[in-house]
Formats: C-alpha cells, structure tokens, sequence
C-alpha cells in the first residue's frame, strides 16, 4: 500500500494512506530519515500470532496478580 506525507504539523506528520487517502497522523519519530512533504511511503502491515500470544499470557498474568493481591486482605 502506499501513503504521502501531505504536510508536517508540529511533532507529526499528516499522511495520507492508501487510494482513499485516510488521513493518519504520525509522530515525526515513526518515519524514515529524509522523509518530507510529498514523500511517497511503502506501507504494509503483518499479523504476528506469536507476538500477539504472548501478549495475551502477559496480560492474564498481570490479572491474575491483581486478583490475587486483593485476597487476603479486610
């Protein structure tokens, strides 16, 4: 998919994506050295099952922390 950088608005860039040209802002920091007004960006996005996987283990961990640091106490 492709985008353009439309403009810089102080910290961030409006671009504009794909064919429909949805506008997403986007710090500064996220694009490429030597990005500027008109640049035209390579865009693709992936699933990551086992990044996703994991996440899903740390957040029940972290519930299950929560949960059990109330018992016990009145």
């Amino acid at each position: 998919m492709k985008a353009v950088i439309d403009r810089f608005e102080g910290e961030y860039a409006v671009v504009l994506v794909g064919p429909e040209e949805i506008k997403v802002d986007l710090p500064r920091e996220l694009l490429p050295e030597g990005a500027r007004e008109g640049s035209v960006l390579d865009v693709s996005f992936e699933l990551d099952p086992g990044g996703e996987e994991e996440r899903r283990i740390r957040i029940r961990d972290k519930l299950g922390k929560l949960k059990n640091k109330g018992k016990g106490k009145k």
